[in-house]
């Protein structure tokens, strides 16, 4: 995970700028590679690693929790998650605990259901959640050809997003933004996401730290205000 410690003495942000630009990202994302998302400073105010989740390795999986260190997770579709069957999170939740969102920026959570794949041994090495995450990916290319539960077990070591059914237009979480991504570079609407944190603050990590980063390893950096204007433009 990043803090200001980190960042090399010789260099500063603007002596070293992340890619930009929404053909980038794209361009990213059809090679399997991440791109970080900001979103609204008014909403949650993070920057997410984001990864199209078909190509993702073990060694993605390590970069997500040593350079971003927030949950890893799965974002699918709404089409993708209805065709699997998997309801979100808190309309199956009992407990008085589910009764009420919690969210001060949202209406609902995005969460779903958490899932190993059937051929994991414990479900969250590196390997495993690889495994999990990549075959789930190729699963949303036809979800209506695969047998779900037959593929995955639960509960597991990956959790499930379930994008809001008209995307943007619903819901403007990364979430929705990971998926409109997805669909922008053509490739199966399923996408890792993980909030990048600061070890040193203890919250998330700032934009412009995240930008440092991004300059660093000559990843993309997309403000959702990027994503979004693309996607209602069409």
């Amino acid at each position: 995970m990043w803090s200001d410690s980190m960042l090399p003495e010789s260099r500063s942000y603007r002596q070293n700028k992340p890619a930009g630009g929404l053909d980038n990202a794209i361009a990213a994302f059809q090679q399997g590679e991440p791109v970080l998302i900001h979103d609204a400073s008014d909403r949650e105010n993070e920057v997410d690693l984001v990864y199209p989740a078909h190509t993702v390795t073990s060694s993605d999986v390590a970069r997500l929790r040593n350079d971003a260190g927030g949950l890893i997770c799965v974002a699918l579709s709404y089409d993708v998650a209805e065709a699997f069957d998997l309801p979100f999170a808190a309309d199956e939740l009992s407990h008085p605990a589910g009764s009420e969102t919690g969210i001060e920026y949202d209406d609902r959570s995005s969460f779903s259901l958490t899932v190993n794949h059937r051929d994991t041994f414990t479900g969250i090495v590196d390997n495993d959640r690889a495994q999990t995450i990549s075959v789930l990916g190729e699963a949303a290319r036809n979800p209506d050809d695969v047998d779900f539960a037959s593929e995955f077990d639960i509960p597991g070591h990956v959790h499930l997003l379930k994008a809001a059914p008209n995307l943007l237009d619903d819901r403007q979480g990364h979430t929705e933004l990971g998926i409109a991504l997805a669909e922008m570079a053509d490739v199966p609407p399923a996408a890792v996401v993980c909030e990048m944190l600061d070890d040193e603050t203890g919250g998330a990590l700032s934009r412009t730290n995240a930008a440092a980063y991004a300059g660093e390893n000559d990843f993309v950096l997309l403000d959702e205000s990027t994503i979004i204007d693309e996607v209602m433009r069409e």
